[in-house]
């Protein structure tokens, strides 16, 4: 199994299903390091005043976000640790959606999750219920400090934890300035004809090897003659992993008849936002964004 980069549980109403989260993707592109040519050490990034042009050591870098323009707001890190959301270690689903409703351009990150301890006959039951029913199910969770909205849904014996983009995040279809030509556009029976014949023509079944980044093979098979022919440079490296805790497995068939238990039919009511800042209902809450400065 892949190294876990998280771990947890789901929360389900009051069933709680340990997970492991494993990230679905992996960066393939070329990873260009930068090298001192002199000595082969490893170069960095200065932080460099952008006024002066010298470069500014830590104890003298403080975190601001711009309020107007020109004018900013400086936060100290205490400040920026009390705004971060507390890690529960789970994934709280706090709705049930269409999958067709969550449009395309919300979806960002896809994490696989795999069971942990004890937790595969309701990490099942979860799954074979999301697609009995043809749903996903929204929640949240928070991952590195940050609050994240995800979906999770399944995927053949597998359930797949999908990071959404906060709607804040998402610009809307308007900014692109559509004319009429394009949003009622009057096309020839004989041209949409043609058209979807071309498609037809160049159809073809999904092969996910057959696609590859030119590129990378290119660039890795010069390093791989380069390597063969002894040019080779040493650098030192330092790594460092981190392991996260688990949660424990509560019995199922009790916490469905509780989680049950004084629940009206029909659908949940809708979350509110009390002075907190916490929801109080089922919907997901509202987020204020702002320019960000990091240093």
């Amino acid at each position: 199994m892949a190294r876990a980069i998280w771990k947890g549980a789901i929360s389900f109403g009051l069933v709680h299903i340990p997970v492991a989260l494993v990230s679905a993707t992996s960066s393939q592109g070329v990873d260009f390091d930068w090298l001192d040519k002199r000595s082969m050490d490893p170069v960095g990034y200065k932080r460099v005043n952008k006024v002066t042009g010298k470069e500014v050591t830590k104890e003298h870098i403080v975190k601001g976000v711009e309020y107007e323009k020109g004018r900013y707001v400086v936060l100290s890190e205490d400040e920026i640790r009390s705004a971060h959301p507390v890690s529960t270690q789970t994934i709280d689903i706090f709705a049930f959606v269409d999958s067709p409703q969550i449009p395309l351009q919300h979806i960002d990150t896809p994490y696989f999750l795999a069971p942990d301890k004890r937790g595969g006959k309701v990490y099942a039951l979860l799954r074979e219920t999301l697609r009995k029913t043809d749903k996903v199910a929204l929640a949240h969770v928070v991952l590195h400090t940050r609050q994240h909205l995800a979906a999770l849904m399944p995927l053949e014996s597998a359930l797949v934890l999908v990071m959404l983009r906060w709607p804040a995040e998402v610009r809307g279809l308007d900014e692109l300035g559509l004319g009429a030509d394009v949003i009622k556009p009057q096309l020839a029976k004989s041209e949409l004809d043609m058209a979807k014949r071309l498609v037809e023509d160049m159809s073809t079944e999904w092969q996910p090897d057959d696609y590859r980044d030119s590129f990378e093979d290119k660039i890795m098979a010069l390093v791989e003659k380069k390597a063969r022919a002894g040019k080779l440079e040493d650098v030192e490296r330092d790594l460092g992993e981190q392991e996260r805790k688990s949660a424990d497995v509560i019995d199922l068939t009790e916490m469905l008849k509780r989680s049950l238990g004084g629940r009206p039919s029909g659908k949940a009511p809708r979350k509110t936002a009390s002075k907190t800042g916490k929801s109080t209902g089922s919907s997901a809450p509202a987020r204020k964004t702002a320019k960000k400065s990091q240093a």
